[in-house]
């Protein structure tokens, strides 16, 4: 793989004209907080907040980054050396996405039976996803940051009081790929999308899971969200507003929570929810 000039320039602390990123990866890379907007007139631009956590998070998405950590002024035959190959080779070595569970769900893995049950303080790796089957009253809750994804048995009356009684199986689309999603797309399961309560976190939602899922997917929308929207962050609000302030939708509870977003001209980040 690689890397595009302007994710260099970002990672260099240089500012990077929006028409040089995709829309995707600006949406991304501000739901994460990783990039701060400069404007100038109807020009917007935009700047690494922090070069190591961009860094990080592009490794932590697409182990194909990975390129990052060797120095740039290596030479071909020390990225031989570490890579064992000089030309970094694009077949991705780990398909597949990361799954986790509060308790014993009875899936199968290749059409032998596969019980995911991870100790508390792990989480278990589908790599053979399509031959990975859940039954089908499994309720799958995809979970957008990996540090709500880990801690799930500190959220657990959350998804209980607003999923009801229902097993759970909590998956996550890190490292990025397609991979969970068109696993999703291959079974008939209701989806929950679990991310940020700011637009672009919406956003991610709409266009990469409703779109393709449709009605069987929905946003989890705690029921005290205004409360801590009314106490919630209004930078990440202001940096995502020009982007994204005509985003609507037409199913009313995620209508009603862009209008609560702009209502308080504030965001909240999904954390908050982890006890």
């Amino acid at each position: 793989m690689a890397i595009s000039t302007s994710i260099q320039a970002l990672l260099a602390g240089e500012q990077v004209a929006g028409s040089r990123l995709s829309s995707q990866m600006i949406d991304e890379l501000m739901a994460e907080g990783l990039l701060s907007v400069v404007t100038r007139g109807s020009r917007k631009s935009y700047r690494a907040r922090s070069i190591e956590a961009l860094k990080q998070h592009l490794i932590d998405i697409d182990e194909r980054y990975r390129l990052l950590e060797v120095n740039a002024s290596d030479s071909r035959a020390q990225l031989a050396i570490e890579t064992g190959n000089s030309k970094l080779a694009t077949v991705r070595s780990c398909p597949g996405f990361p799954i986790n569970s509060y308790e014993p769900i009875e899936c199968r893995l290749n059409g032998d039976p596969f019980v995911v049950n991870p100790q508390e303080g792990c989480f278990m790796f589908v790599t053979d996803w399509n031959t990975f089957t859940i039954p089908e009253d499994i309720v799958v809750v995809g979970i957008e940051n990996m540090e709500n994804f880990r801690k799930i048995r500190q959220q657990r009356k959350l998804f209980e009081s607003e999923l009801g009684v229902h097993q759970c199986l909590f998956v996550s689309r890190y490292p990025q790929s397609t991979d969970l999603r068109s696993w999703l797309q291959g079974i008939t399961n209701r989806y929950v999308h679990f991310g940020d309560f700011d637009l672009a976190g919406i956003n991610i939602f709409l266009t990469e899971f409703y779109r393709y899922l449709g009605n069987r997917s929905s946003y989890l929308i705690p029921s005290d969200i205004e409360l801590r929207l009314a106490k919630g962050s209004p930078t990440r609000y202001n940096e995502q507003y020009e982007k994204y302030h005509e985003l609507r939708y037409d199913g009313n509870r995620i209508q009603l929570l862009i209008d609560l977003i702009n209502k308080y001209h504030r965001g909240y980040d999904q954390e908050g929810y982890i006890e």
